[in-house]
């Protein structure tokens, strides 16, 4: 009985790992051995970073709340406690929007805790 290989679905493997690697550098996209391995850092690379990208966002958020809070003479710290004891929910992402596009909003939320 002849060798039974499935060269149908190999070649499926193979050609979904070069598809991925379309416009690597150098053999990373023609060369299978050297792309899989390429593929795999790069994912694995992705994946952290979708978690990093979070917390990039947040310190970026908190920067330009202190920044806009420092201008009307409170710290991020106190800022943020006043927020909290008035009962305001605003959150950070909202909060540093306002601050940068809209710093009449953000000093009527000022306004409120004081």
């Amino acid at each position: 009985m002849p060798r039974s290989v499935n060269s149908v679905a190999s070649r499926a493997r193979r050609k979904k790992v070069l598809k991925a690697t379309k416009g690597f550098y150098s053999s990373g996209k023609n060369v299978i051995t050297v792309a899989k391995n390429i593929l795999d850092k790069g994912m694995g690379y992705a994946y952290r970073d979708r978690k990093a990208k979070k917390r990039e966002f947040r310190s970026l958020w908190i920067q330009r709340i202190n920044a806009a809070a420092r201008i009307h003479g409170l710290s991020y710290s106190q800022f943020i406690g006043k927020l909290n004891s008035s009962g305001v929910e605003l959150n950070r992402k909202v909060l540093a929007d306002l601050a940068m596009n809209n710093p009449a909003a953000f000093e009527k939320v000022l306004a409120s805790i004081k």
